[in-house]
């Protein structure tokens, strides 16, 4: 998350007084490295310097690793920051040994690293790249109450990075995960995902939260015929060649899917000013009534994280460099404290925390007609008006003068799967009209936007 939350800039959002954290832009890594936060309220005017030097971003280990008391193969993601300011050159951060990861313009995976945490039971748990960045341990695992952890890191460089010992505690939980329809405190109608919890020891005081969303999605113009391109030349002189079909579909797949996205902004609350030390009504979750993916069914998994005092510090320290409409305006002067250190000594700098928690879950189901009935549906994800542009196109081959004022034809819309069959043109309509109205391809088969597989959780 940590690097989605460097990689990605959501506007900060404020819900009653709780502040669901922003999206951190990318260039805020710049900051990161050249900037060292003491927990102070001492702000300076800094000026960032125009050109960064690539050696001290290729020195920065990013670091992301939570360790719960899940019993799962417990994960590491390890990368770098590369230059933001070029985003074209993708293969240089890109492994063809891993075609299925794709290519993520301003971080570079960190390869064939030495990764383990051991715990002061002498126990140690080796784990092993899965994917590029991404290590697994290479057996489930649950992190023990009152038993520490250290984290440590050999990147194929052969630089040593390690954490601090981390343990926790207690163990959190949810008593309620509620939904209400209702304005937000900018005025947009929509839902509001609330929780009630807290924590078994009044001691704990900081949470952290993530969830996992999942919805169904229903294709709002299937139909159960659909084109099918064979033969297709668009090269052919004089004139392109192809075979085009109209087949009656074999099943109804595509005519409903579901999705499942994941938060990727950092949610945090703190019950230090509450006298019950839990939490009621905090809202995890806003969905603008007009958001199409609670259209039919809506399903939310939150997580519960007890986090240490140092590890909700330096959450909400991102938060400040995330918050801030120009981040370069007024920041701290040094690096981002985390509790893992690069142990040679050099300019090897590192962003992130270990941090080892307990974590609780609950979930929660909703259907778009149970809060607003007989209300219209929000509309889809894509424009489905049917449109009737020409059948064939100019040779792309065609060397001659050429005047084509029409759009993409349906032969090129097909052969790219952006086009589907919608009907007969029968009443000629389009500037350049075809023989056959279309639509777009996400309109008529839902797996261009999910999965016709209903997840093993779902419940109708």
């Amino acid at each position: 998350m940590l690097k989605k939350y460097l990689n990605f800039k959501r506007r900060l959002t404020k819900l009653y007084g709780k502040i669901l954290i922003g999206v951190v832009p990318t260039k805020t890594i710049f900051f990161l490295v050249f900037s060292v936060f003491f927990f102070t309220n001492c702000i300076e005017k800094f000026d960032i310097p125009s050109e960064v030097d690539e050696t001290v971003l290729a020195s920065t280990l990013i670091v992301e690793a939570t360790i719960t008391n899940e019993i799962k193969r417990q994960k590491i993601l390890l990368s770098r920051p590369s230059n933001f300011e070029v985003v074209n050159d993708l293969d240089s951060i890109y492994d063809p040994r891993f075609p299925e990861i794709p290519k993520e313009p301003g971080f570079s995976y960190e390869r064939n690293a030495q990764v383990s945490v051991v715990d002061n039971k002498g126990n140690e748990y080796q784990f092993v790249e899965t994917s590029p960045g991404t290590y697994l341990s290479n057996d489930n695992f649950a992190a023990e109450k009152d038993v520490e952890y250290t984290l440590n890191v050999i990147t194929d460089k052969g630089t040593s990075y390690v954490s601090s010992a981390e343990s926790f505690g207690s163990v959190g939980q949810i008593e309620d995960l509620y939904i209400e329809r209702d304005f937000n405190v900018e005025g947009d109608e929509g839902v509001f995902i609330y929780l009630d919890g807290g924590s078994t020891s009044t001691s704990d005081q900081y949470y952290r939260y993530t969830y996992e969303e999942s919805y169904k999605i229903i294709a709002p113009e299937w139909r159960e015929e659909d084109f099918v391109l064979t033969n297709y030349d668009p090269c052919a002189l004089p004139t392109v060649t192809y075979d085009l079909e109209i087949v009656k579909r074999e099943n109804e797949e595509g005519k409903v899917c579901y999705k499942t996205d994941y938060s990727n902004s950092i949610i945090q609350n703190s019950t230090v000013a509450l006298q019950d030390n839990r939490a009621v009504g905090f809202p995890v979750r806003f969905l603008n009534r007009n958001n199409y993916i609670i259209s039919h069914r809506y399903s939310i998994l939150v997580k519960q994280y007890l986090q240490s005092i140092d590890a909700y510090n330096f959450y909400r320290t991102l938060e400040s460099f995330g918050s801030s409409e120009n981040i370069f305006s007024s920041i701290q002067p040094g690096l981002l404290i985390g509790n893992i250190k690069a142990e040679n000594d050099g300019d090897d700098q590192v962003v992130g925390y270990f941090e080892v928690a307990s974590v609780t879950e609950k979930r929660a189901y909703f259907n778009y007609e149970d809060l607003f009935p007989e209300e219209p549906l929000p509309d889809y994800a894509v424009n489905c008006f049917p449109s009737s542009p020409p059948l064939e196109h100019p040779s792309y081959c065609y060397e001659g003068e050429l005047n084509w004022p029409c759009p993409i034809s349906i032969l090129e819309g097909v052969n790219i799967n952006l086009f589907a069959y919608y009907g007969e043109n029968e009443e000629g309509i389009g500037a350049c009209p075809g023989p056959y109205l279309i639509t777009f391809r996400a309109c008529s088969d839902c797996t261009v936007l999910g999965n016709s597989t209903m997840p093993d959780f779902w419940e109708e």
